[in-house]
């Protein structure tokens, strides 16, 4: 069976893949993001994804399934990336609080090998809570909040900025695992699905919960 190739540096994501237990190798890409300008975040997240990897494949020097993910934030139609410093940070979370807001995380996997390749989105509706300024100011001196799109972190145990969600969490998180899962299987990858309450996470996502433990069919 291939290897699973991660485009990505993310700790959270590197951490996810490894429930699927299959052998992964870690090729963060350097690639310009803002190159990509479609005005639709949908669009946007996942043409992103497929820039990172497509990097990961220039520099394969051996067969494996390479899946590269992409996360934006979208408040009032515009997209929130990641904050170029503290007060963008400040600024963000300012429009955030109390507010509903969408998550969109784009995934492309590139098997290189055989010349396939599938994607898939994730959709989140976030609510967030009604947290002061203090609260902010103390999330932003932690430095988390500076390379996550929108500025926040929906895992951080000290600031737990959100108050519900209807969708994904492990989406929110940067990685939908329901939606990787199908993704592999439409190129013909197995995927253990019994993984699923090992994970924190998924007890927080209904739709991850269930695909994972074989109760929905496998493209979530």
């Amino acid at each position: 069976m291939p290897d699973l190739i991660l485009a990505s540096a993310s700790p959270r994501r590197h951490a996810l893949i490894q429930l699927l237990r299959r052998r992964v190798t870690v090729r963060p890409t350097a690639v310009d993001e803002e190159s990509v300008t479609h005005p639709d975040p949908v669009v946007n997240v996942v043409r992103t994804a497929r820039l990172k990897a497509e990097a990961a494949a220039a520099g394969a020097d051996r067969d494996g399934i390479i899946i590269a993910a992409d996360t934006t934030v979208v408040l009032d139609g515009e997209m929130l990336n990641k904050p170029a410093g503290a007060a963008e940070a400040r600024a963000m979370l300012r429009r955030l609080r109390g507010r509903t807001h969408y998550v969109h995380t784009g995934l492309v996997l590139l098997d290189a090998g055989r010349g396939c390749a599938a994607s898939a989105l994730s959709t989140t509706a976030v609510t967030m809570r009604d947290y002061d300024d203090a609260e902010i100011d103390a999330y932003v001196a932690t430095g988390d909040p500076l390379d996550k799109a929108g500025s926040y972190a929906i895992q951080h145990s000290g600031f737990r900025p959100v108050a519900r969600l209807d969708g994904c969490y492990t989406g929110v998180v940067g990685f939908p695992l329901c939606r990787l899962a199908g993704a592999l299987q439409e190129l013909g990858v197995s995927v253990d699905l019994a993984v699923a309450t090992e994970s924190a996470d998924y007890r927080d996502c209904a739709t991850c919960l269930q695909l994972l433990d074989g109760l929905l069919p496998a493209e979530g």
